[in-house]
C-alpha cells in the first residue's frame, strides 16, 4: 500500500465521529486553500487611486500568481507586491508569514524599470518626462507612457476618512459633478474640501503633467537610478496620486524583485465603493448600491 492508498484509507476508516469528519476535512481543505492562493492565484480590492484611471477604488481583480514564480515581470506589466517599507523580520520562517499569512499590505503598481535597466526622471518644459536605458542597450529612450491618468484630481470631503477628511478623485472638468464617469462628487463637498486646504495653504485640485514634491520639498520626478539585479522601478498610473518608488528612500528607491507575488491580469468588477465587503455596501444600501455599479468596466483584461 502507498503513502496516498495509507492516507485514504485513514480519512476513511470506519466509526469515526461526525466531529472529527468535520475537524480532519478543515485540516486537509485549509493548507490546499492556502496553497493555491499563494501560489495560483490571488482575488485584490482597489483601496487607492494610485493607478486611476486604469484602476479605481472599489474594483476586485483577479492575479496570477505562478507564473511570476518562473517568469520575471516585464516592462508595463501591473504587478501585486508586499508594502517595500515594512520592515521584515530577519527571521526566515517569520518573514514568510509576515509576506504571505498575516503582514504588510498589498500593493499595485505598473513595472517602469526592470533589473539592469538605467531609468532617469526628468523635467522638460515643466513636464515630468522618464528615459530608460534597457539592459544590454547602449541608448536612452523616451517613454511614451499612454496609461498615466490624463485626468485631473481633485480634493472631496469625506467624513470618514482618516488621518484626513478628504480624498484626491480623478475628475473630468468637461463634465458636471453629477455626470462623472469615475467617481460621484459632490459640488457640495468639493466645496468644503477646498475651503479646509486653503487654511492649510494646499491646492485642492492638481492638474496631469505637473511635478509631483515630497513632504520635504523634492521634486520627486527627479531622479537616476541603475537599477541592480532582482531590483524594479515601478510607479503608479495616477502620478499625482501615487507613492511608488518615486517617494521611497531619500532619492527614490527600487522595489525588491522578492517583495512581487503577483501580476494583475483581470478586472472582475467594478463598484464605487469604498467597502472592504461589497455585501456591506448592498445591505445598507440595497437601491443606490446599483446606481453606483460600474457596468461598463466588467470582465477586462488588463495591459
Amino acid at each position: 500500500m502507498n503513502f496516498v492508498q495509507k492516507i485514504k484509507a485513514w480519512y476513511y476508516r470506519p466509526n469515526k465521529s461526525t466531529i472529527m469528519q468535520y475537524i480532519e476535512s478543515f485540516l486537509i481543505i485549509l493548507p490546499i486553500a492556502f496553497l493555491i492562493r499563494t501560489y495560483f492565484y490571488g482575488l485584490y480590492q482597489v483601496p487607492t487611486g494610485s493607478m486611476e484611471t486604469t484602476m479605481l477604488v472599489g474594483e476586485r481583480f483577479f492575479a496570477d500568481k505562478f507564473t511570476v514564480l518562473f517568469w520575471s515581470p516585464k516592462h508595463g506589466d501591473i504587478i501585486s507586491f508586499n508594502d517595500p517599507n515594512f520592515e521584515y523580520s530577519d527571521n526566515k520562517f517569520m518573514e514568510y508569514f509576515q509576506r504571505y499569512v498575516w503582514g504588510p499590505s498589498n500593493w499595485t503598481k505598473r513595472v517602469i524599470a526592470c533589473p539592469g535597466d538605467h531609468i532617469k526622471g526628468v523635467i522638460e518644459e515643466n513636464k515630468p518626462v522618464v528615459y530608460l536605458k534597457k539592459k544590454g542597450e547602449s541608448d536612452f529612450i523616451k517613454l511614451d507612457e499612454p496609461y498615466i491618468n490624463k485626468y485631473p484630481i481633485i480634493a472631496q470631503y469625506l467624513p470618514n476618512c482618516w488621518p484626513r477628511p478628504w480624498t484626491y478623485f480623478s475628475y473630468d472638468p468637461a463634465r458636471s459633478f453629477a455626470e462623472q464617469p469615475f467617481y460621484r462628487l459632490y459640488e457640495d463637498r468639493v466645496q468644503l474640501a477646498k475651503t479646509l486646504l486653503a487654511r492649510m495653504d494646499e491646492p485642492s485640485i492638481f492638474y496631469p503633467q505637473t511635478p509631483s514634491f515630497n513632504s520635504y520639498g523634492r521634486n520627486v520626478d527627479i531622479y537616476d537610478v541603475q537599477l541592480k539585479e532582482n531590483e524594479y522601478w515601478a510607479m503608479g498610473d495616477n502620478r499625482l496620486g501615487s507613492y511608488d518608488s518615486r517617494f521611497w528612500g531619500k532619492y527614490g528607491k527600487p522595489l525588491d524583485g522578492k517583495l512581487i507575488h503577483g501580476k494583475i491580469v483581470l478586472r472582475l468588477w467594478s463598484i464605487d465603493s469604498e467597502e472592504s465587503w461589497w455585501i456591506l455596501d448592498l445591505i445598507k444600501h440595497p437601491i443606490d448600491f446599483w446606481k453606483r455599479v460600474r457596468w461598463n468596466r466588467f470582465f477586462q483584461l488588463l495591459y
